[in-house]
């Protein structure tokens, strides 16, 4: 196991953000100890998009939408949610 570099004292967030910039996190973190962490309090980052989708789709999503009483951009964003991880587990479409 290599030694690991000693974290030095940061006299502003910016340079301790230009460090981290130039150095190697393994240089100075057993990343074989690392523990995953979901932060459940963090909102996701949200980036507005626009697509087009058929009239039909639409009033489709919104039709399922009013029968579980959320919003439909709520009930897309649910339909796209666990298409992709169902994609993602099987690998195919």
């Amino acid at each position: 196991m290599k030694k690991l570099k000693k974290i030095p004292k940061f006299k502003s967030e910016e340079t301790e953000r230009k460090f981290w910039g130039k150095n190697d996190v393994t240089d100075f973190f057993d990343t074989s100890k690392a523990v995953k962490v979901k932060l459940a309090k963090l909102k996701p980052t949200i980036k507005t998009i626009s697509i087009r989708l058929p009239e039909s789709l639409i009033e489709e999503i919104k039709r399922i939408a009013n029968k579980q009483d959320v919003p439909y951009q709520s009930m897309l964003k649910i339909l796209l949610s666990e298409k992709v991880r169902e994609v993602d587990a099987s690998g195919h479409l």
